[in-house]
């Protein structure tokens, strides 16, 4: 505490420090910031103490109260909103967290540059980039596009997660011999065996793993340095999940989306694919996760209601893009209540953006 520093000073004129000081005069309480800290604000301060008035917004300590009283596990969130600044508001220190499925995306906007370089389409026969596996390659599984793997509706039997062991030689291998239990483009199943062999492809077209390939194209220009994305034994990325990013680091991401691509005025993304992500989607509807599961997903996102659509990772990692309101609200955490937690950003945050 500084020299003529008292505890109105070192912890503001909140709400919270006001309410420990009526306590103090009912119990007879110690009045000490040490005091308040210990039993009232501990969980709270980093939180609070971020608060900028200068912003003049509240628009999410609504939602740190609601994460705190709820137990919803958030370590950031930060808003983006045209013609105003961005407002964050931490609970902890903002270090790279891995993003899991919300890495989807990054494959598929891989996937789109691609495209506009002429190294593929979308409607590509996956076969056709990896002749060399047609003769281990299940029945159906030559009618399989790149556009089947990126809307995971491949109707492959194959489930693989990036958490999981892989113990094949080579997990394309696996992939490409499990059989189909669907015609290809005729049933969704949420699976990250689909993106993984994307991230292969790209890697046979462009001669660099997914990671490498976005490199220049986009973590550069959006100045994420050098992010870690965890890699299969065969040393390609694992593109379904794994890539570390800091809340604010995905919010630029996020911010590009919602921009068209575009950024500081140079387009870093195809403008039509970035629309495509959301135009070409499949139907989710069948799913009995939540509602907000059920309104389709597009090339690597999952389509949400009112015009939003997220990126969405285990624990709660998530990414809303809301073209009608203009805005983007990114979320790292670790909570054991993703669903509840994503119910709280559309209700504290996105619902009254408009």
């Amino acid at each position: 505490m500084g020299e003529g520093e008292g505890p109105a000073e070192r912890l503001g004129p909140g709400s919270e420090w006001r309410a420990w000081l009526d306590a103090v005069d009912e119990l007879g309480a110690d009045p000490s910031v040490d005091a308040f800290e210990e039993v009232v604000a501990a969980p709270a301060l980093s939180a609070w103490s971020l608060y900028d008035p200068a912003v003049g917004d509240d628009l999410l300590d609504d939602f740190i109260r609601a994460n705190q009283a709820r137990g919803l596990g958030v370590y950031g969130i930060h808003l983006h909103r045209e013609g105003h600044s961005p407002v964050e508001r931490r609970v902890r220190s903002d270090d790279r967290v891995n993003l899991y499925s919300v890495a989807k995306a990054f494959t598929s906007v891989a996937l789109g540059l691609a495209e506009a370089e002429g190294r593929l389409t979308l409607d590509d026969r996956f076969l056709d980039h990896f002749p060399e596996l047609r003769a281990i390659a299940a029945d159906g599984v030559e009618d399989i596009t790149l556009r089947h793997l990126v809307t995971m509706t491949s109707g492959t039997s194959h489930e693989w997660f990036a958490d999981e062991r892989i113990d094949a030689a080579d997990l394309l291998d696996e992939i490409v011999a499990a059989p189909l239990v669907a015609p290809p483009g005729t049933r969704f199943a949420y699976t990250g065996s689909g993106p993984y062999a994307i991230g292969r492809v790209i890697a046979r077209v462009t001669g660099a793993d997914v990671r490498a390939y976005l490199l220049p194209r986009l973590f550069t220009p959006l100045d994420l340095h050098n992010p870690a994305w965890h890699a299969c034994p065969r040393g390609f990325a694992f593109a379904e999940s794994d890539l570390f990013l800091r809340t604010h680091e995905l919010a630029r991401f996020a911010r590009l989306l919602l921009q068209d691509g575009r950024w500081e005025n140079h387009q870093l993304l195809p403008a039509t694919y970035v629309r495509r992500m959301t135009a070409e989607r499949v139907d989710t509807s069948t799913l009995t996760e939540g509602e907000r599961f059920t309104y389709g997903y597009g090339l690597g996102v999952w389509i949400d209601r009112s015009e939003v659509y997220r990126m969405d990772g285990r624990y709660g990692q998530y990414a809303l893009v809301c073209p009608r309101a203009r805005a983007a609200v990114t979320v790292t955490a670790h909570s054991e209540c993703e669903v509840d937690l994503l119910d709280a950003i559309h209700e504290l945050v996105v619902d009254r953006l408009a």
